[in-house]
């Protein structure tokens, strides 16, 4: 099994945060969020995941070294492939041409999710949904009788279905979705000036392909600051079972309201921290009270009384309450 990750967009609606850090490496519990993707993708496989390749853009090396660390943490290959023009989802998938083959996973780095099977890997194709109450913001996926998928319509005005594509596919034949993506690429077949994966997929349907809808539990949005604090929230209920703070935190005088990751030499001091919450390892609370929020590594907060807020890293914050949203590198005493 192989994981293509496409994951070279600059994350604009996360900005400040994606100023300096991409997007799938902002970290929810601890773990970037392609981190964790990659890590349920690989458990929900009972095949050895053999490679790990990442999409990206120019990232630069220390980035590239940490994306080939995680797939080496899961007992995988990490490949570094590069998509240095934003021409669509199916263009980014076939920057990573040369790992598709045998069975593939395709999983874009924006999302996380919560499932409780495994994938079926002598089917053709499956397409992972989520129900959704406004199918008109989404691409979606209609049904025959059998369950296969008939057609994909992308934000339909009318009611067709309300089964949401999160992103997330599996092919047995790696190369046959190959095949179909470069022939819209070297055909230029084009919508609004991107090569689209549903493309692909109409053709491989077209020509025999048995494409099936998994659904999963839930769907974790990371694309902007409300979400990605929602997105803690969930994650941090579905670990909360797990031992969340480090044996080399110190605590003084703090009331940890569950569920709370707290990372590797974390200071704190007389505060409430929780619920919620995720404080990045060699950062320090005090005097302060945090729910509902990310407290990214490296940061000093102090005085405050912040929730549904993401800290970045190496911030220094006095000041008051507040819904925060502050990137890196940022200092502001007030």
């Amino acid at each position: 099994m192989k994981i293509i990750v496409p994951m070279a967009g600059r994350g604009s609606r996360l900005r400040p945060h994606t100023l300096t850090t991409p997007k799938p490496l902002v970290k929810i519990a601890g773990k970037p969020i392609v981190h964790r993707l990659v890590e349920d993708l690989a458990a929900m496989s009972d095949e050895k995941l053999d490679e790990i390749a990442f999409v990206i853009g120019d990232f630069g090396e220390i980035v590239e070294k940490e994306l080939i660390g995680i797939a080496e943490s899961l007992g995988a290959k990490g490949t570094i492939y590069y998509q240095d023009e934003p021409l669509g989802t199916a263009h980014a998938i076939l920057c990573a041409g040369d790992s598709m083959d045998g069975n593939i996973i395709v999983a874009f780095a924006d999302t996380l999710f919560k499932a409780d099977f495994s994938i079926d890997k002598f089917e053709d194709g499956i397409i992972y949904t989520q129900k959704v109450e406004d199918p008109s913001a989404f691409g979606v996926v209609k049904l025959n009788n059998d369950g296969f998928i008939t057609d994909f319509v992308e934000k339909p005005q009318e009611f067709v279905s309300d089964q949401a594509i999160i992103g997330i596919y599996y092919f047995k034949e790696g190369e046959r979705l190959k095949a179909e993506l470069q022939y819209l690429v070297d055909n230029k077949i084009m919508n609004d000036g991107e090569y689209q994966l549903t493309g692909a997929l109409e053709n491989l349907k077209a020509k025999g392909a048995r494409l099936k809808p998994g659904t999963v539990e839930e769907w974790l949005d990371c694309g902007n600051k409300d979400a990605i604090v929602n997105t803690n929230q969930r994650y941090l209920t579905y670990i909360e079972d797990q031992e969340l703070v480090h044996d080399s935190a110190e605590m003084d005088n703090v009331v940890l309201i569950s569920p709370v990751y707290v990372g590797a030499n974390v200071k704190i001091k007389n505060a409430v921290v929780g619920p919620y919450v995720s404080v990045g390892s060699d950062t320090i609370i005090e005097n302060s009270v945090v729910q509902n929020s990310i407290v990214q590594e490296y940061s000093d907060i102090r005085k405050v009384n912040i929730e549904n807020s993401v800290v970045g890293n190496h911030v220094v914050y006095r000041g008051r309450s507040k819904d925060l949203s502050i990137g890196d590198f940022t200092s502001v005493k007030e």
